[in-house]
């Protein structure tokens, strides 16, 4: 390719390179791009390759965050000293004999209040019927025939579960938490097995309610029985229905005479008794509740509004206490019963709160 080549002077001697190609310009431009455009490509193609390999596995979810509704999650004990935090399912029960309507859609929380006689279970229950979402059914399974066999105690709790069991407690359709109160001597322990694959198959928590103190429990028994066979106010068994000041007067009134020779085997007899309940049903959603915690500090009914996980408000019962103040006015052998327990575990039966 020929130069050229510029004279501005007889001194000066300029030599201009040749000019390139267009065409030489655009094939290297053209290049270019098909260089850019094979890495890009083989880029994208192990993308592909690598997604490809992704398998896809079941997922299980740990735990799903609450939304904040002043609502959480309780922390269960188990046998082995380790704590699990489980959230309870959700239920939509469909009624047979009624229609649900506008709250259909709004899950209801199943619960057994499982207690032993004369452990404050029917105060209890009074303070859970008092919120405005809870229908709690009483002591179903203090008739004997629906008790008699598992069958029985099945349909009974299919009744409950599904709102068809209609007492005054109940809220019907609008109701957020259904349950009753259930004692240990009414078949619960005999067909442990059964119950407790029925609690983890529809859902159920139970709420367990002891008495720390034994001594004052047996004390209650012996009053109720006595009044159960003499019928102090006209005639009429009134342990149950103590809302008045003088009625709870005059059932405290009875001082009853304990046994103080098997006394220790009896108060040892209740706690295995109570610690093999707890022992069945360790593995079902659970709750341990104590009447003289709950008595001493009414704020720890929160604590079963967020387990059974409904609104927070106040409690209120009609119920009146029936044995106030020290047990020695309340025990006619007190002195016999002083001596047995003392020195022993249950020294402190003796000298509890005095409300």
């Amino acid at each position: 390719m020929a130069e050229y080549i510029y004279f501005f002077n007889k001194d000066t001697l300029i030599v201009k390179p040749p000019k390139k190609s267009p065409m030489f310009l655009r094939m290297i431009a053209l290049l270019f791009a098909m260089v850019c455009g094979v890495l890009i490509c083989s880029i994208r193609l192990k993308q592909i390759s690598t997604s490809s390999k992704i398998t896809y596995r079941n997922i299980r979810v740990i735990q799903i965050p609450d939304i904040d509704y002043g609502i959480k999650q309780i922390e269960i004990p188990l046998g082995n000293g380790t704590e699990q935090s489980e959230i309870p399912p959700v239920n939509y029960p469909k009624p047979q004999t009624f229609s649900r309507a506008e709250c259909a859609h709004n899950p209801v929380q199943f619960f057994a209040i499982i207690s032993m006689q004369r452990s404050g279970s029917g105060w209890f229950e009074t303070l859970l019927n008092s919120h405005s979402n809870v229908s709690s059914n009483g002591e179903i399974f203090s008739v004997f025939d629906r008790r008699k066999n598992i069958s029985s105690i099945i349909n009974t709790l299919d009744k409950v579960y599904n709102l068809d069991w209609f007492t005054s407690a109940s809220k019907n359709e609008c109701s957020a938490a259904v349950g009753l109160k259930w004692m240990l001597n009414q078949g619960l322990m005999e067909y442990h097995e059964e119950i407790v694959e029925y609690f983890k198959r529809r859902g159920v928590s139970a709420i367990f309610l002891f008495r720390r103190n034994l001594l004052r429990r047996l004390v209650s028994v012996l009053a109720n029985s006595y009044d159960r066979h003499a019928k102090l106010l006209n005639g009429t068994h009134k342990a149950h229905v103590h809302s008045h000041t003088e009625v709870a007067e005059t059932l405290s009134s009875y001082k009853p005479v304990i046994n103080s020779t098997s006394l220790i085997s009896d108060l040892k007899e209740v706690e295995v008794t109570a610690n093999k309940a707890l022992k069945y049903f360790n593995s079902t959603r659970h709750i341990i509740l104590y009447y003289e915690d709950l008595v001493m500090n009414r704020k720890k009914l929160n604590d079963v509004l967020d387990f059974l996980r409904l609104p927070r408000m106040e409690l209120r019962s009609r119920q009146v206490k029936i044995h106030t103040g020290s047990l020695s006015e309340h025990i006619k052998n007190w002195d016999d019963i002083n001596r047995a327990l003392n020195g022993t575990v249950y020294e402190s039966f003796l000298r509890d709160y005095k409300r």
